[in-house]
């Protein structure tokens, strides 16, 4: 918790050469980085969030849409309202492995995706992107996974620096069937 703030720079005995920068220290992420509880077996009896999550309903999986190889899933973590990943129901790890249909239904569902929120949320643009392998940030490398994003003028401030916070306007659960509603058809 942020006890106060000012504007002038706090001395810390043992933290290096005094500077101007106030630091902000995050060892929560460190679970992250050392990889706890991040599941890398080859499938759901493994621990694969991505290979269970096709067996639950779509509101329970927050599953926004299913296709013939992927599904469309709402971030459980996300970096902004909608955020929403294409993800293969084929236990992969690297994109080269994909088969041809299952790459052409990647892409259409990114492009899918994109439509369904620039209809319901009036997004600004899109950070797309596949994290391959856990050096490359991977949360969860051993099932391939492609991040939609979706961006507004304006949507970064403080609070997520400042305040550890993340303001995410709506609810998951509210979020999936908004985009449900608003995804396009064949």
């Amino acid at each position: 918790m942020l006890i106060r703030m000012t504007n002038e720079p706090e001395q810390q005995i043992g933290v290096g050469t005094p500077d101007a920068f106030q630091r902000l220290w995050t060892p929560h992420r460190m679970a992250y980085i050392q990889g706890e509880n991040k599941p890398s077996g080859s499938g759901a009896g493994d621990g694969c969030p991505f290979c269970s999550i096709p067996s639950k309903s779509d509101e329970d999986g927050l599953i926004v849409a299913r296709g013939e190889s992927v599904y469309a899933v709402l971030n459980l973590y996300p970096y902004n309202g909608g955020h929403m990943m294409i993800v293969p129901f084929r236990h992969v790890a690297d994109y080269t492995d994909l088969s041809e249909p299952e790459t052409a239904e990647l892409a259409e569902f990114t492009k899918r995706a994109m439509k369904a929120l620039r209809k319901a949320s009036g997004a600004h643009g899109f950070n797309l992107g596949i994290n391959q392998g856990d050096a490359a940030g991977a949360g969860i490398a051993a099932h391939l996974h492609q991040h939609i994003v979706p961006r507004w003028g304006g949507d970064t401030n403080f609070m997520p620096v400042v305040g550890h916070t993340k303001v995410l306007p709506q609810l998951l659960a509210d979020t999936r069937r908004m985009l449900a509603d608003a995804w396009p058809g064949a």
